[in-house]
């Protein structure tokens, strides 16, 4: 099944200032967006595809100078794929607070001349959901056929509906949650104490010293990886095998695992930002849509009009099915529309990024019967 081929991400200025929750203000704004597919003239057949923490723009396809530069959910997306673009719009975004061309942390604050660096505010889904509804306004769509996206990408989807419930008409929810619980937001402190620590860190000010955080980062990239997997596919992927010529009795690199885990670290220390990292795991930890009802997650999603799918994975033991059916559960008290699926997946909390077939039918199933 042929992808979609070459792409090339657009910029959308905004000179309306953003109010955000935490109180901060950001005078203007860029996001940088992709496209798949065509708008029809009645501008509804487009969805958004919210990205998770690492995640970007740069959602399917590949850029004309590097056809390896291929998009992280490029196997979802594309003719005849559950994404068809034969059929609909699709919008993928780099969030504020972003380092891939989005204004973040990296950027030029106009107040000073320099990066943003640590004055960057922080941000909450919230406040990403308020400007994609900008990038709507400005792309003339009034309502979303559908919001979607795993992960933290999910719980935008599921803000959508609560943010602006006339203006998205299908959340597809998956791989998430409707809140952290604290084993989580324990794992996110210890990723943000590992880059805060790093004497390169500089109080987040270290591009004007020229250095990068990359001890840190590198660290941080390390821990989240191992709660991305299963247990079962660490198992099956690396065992407890040496890699050649270990057995030093030192604290080298010695089994697979390891190697592995350094790896990743790496790559992703060498492309991403160490403030970007802070601010999209504290807006992990802040998303709770029941605080304001006094942890009642019915009252707090009845608000939505949307239609919902939810989708878990069996081995997903940071957001396990358990967290899913919490959702499920609450719509089905308030009677709202919602179609829940749970997926045997080995691949652990990545499986949403995964070609699973069963998965992608169940998304393929659900899009084909949104009216345009």
């Amino acid at each position: 099944m042929a992808g979609i081929g070459i792409v090339a991400a657009q910029n959308a200025h905004f000179t309306q200032p953003l109010h955000l929750k935490g109180g901060g203000v950001l005078p203007a704004f860029d996001l940088v967006y992709e496209t798949y597919g065509t708008l029809n003239a009645a501008k509804s057949n487009a969805i958004l595809v919210c990205h998770a923490l690492s995640g970007h723009h740069h959602v399917a396809g590949h850029t004309a100078d590097n056809p390896a530069n291929i998009g992280w959910w490029d196997n979802i997306v594309g003719p005849g794929r559950p994404l068809d673009t034969e059929r609909f719009f699709i919008v993928g975004l780099n969030n504020l607070g972003g380092c891939h061309g989005t204004t973040g942390p990296a950027s030029i604050n106009p107040a000073t001349a320099k990066p943003w660096g640590a004055d960057f505010p922080v941000v909450t889904v919230e406040d990403w959901v308020a400007s994609q509804a900008r990038l709507a306004d400005h792309l003339g769509i009034e309502a979303w056929a559908a919001v979607m996206g795993g992960s933290l990408g999910g719980m935008q989807a599921l803000q959508w509906t609560l943010s602006y419930p006339q203006r998205v008409r299908h959340a597809l929810v998956i791989a998430a949650a409707p809140k952290l619980s604290a084993e989580n937001i324990a794992f996110n402190d210890v990723a943000r104490q590992a880059i805060l620590t790093d004497p390169d860190f500089h109080g987040g000010h270290f591009y004007e010293h020229g250095v990068r955080p990359l001890r840190g980062l590198r660290l941080a990239r390390m821990l989240g990886h191992i709660t991305y997997l299963s247990d079962d596919q660490m198992a099956e992927k690396f065992g407890r095998r040496l890699r050649v010529g270990a057995g030093s009795y030192g604290f080298d690199v010695e089994f697979e695992i390891e190697s592995y885990l350094r790896y990743q670290g790496d790559k992703f220390a060498g492309v991403f930002d160490a403030n970007t990292y802070l601010r999209m795991t504290k807006a992990l930890d802040y998303f709770d849509p029941a605080l304001e009802f006094d942890d009642d997650l019915a009252r707090a999603l009845a608000r939505a009009r949307a239609k919902f799918l939810v989708v878990a994975f069996t081995t997903d033991w940071r957001f396990s099915p358990d967290r899913s059916r919490e959702l499920v559960h609450a719509m089905v008290h308030n009677g709202q529309s919602v179609a829940y699926a749970e997926i045997d997946s080995a691949h652990g909390h990545d499986s949403f990024l995964m070609d699973e077939p069963h998965y992608h039918a169940v998304v393929d199933g659900y899009l084909k019967r949104i009216t345009l």
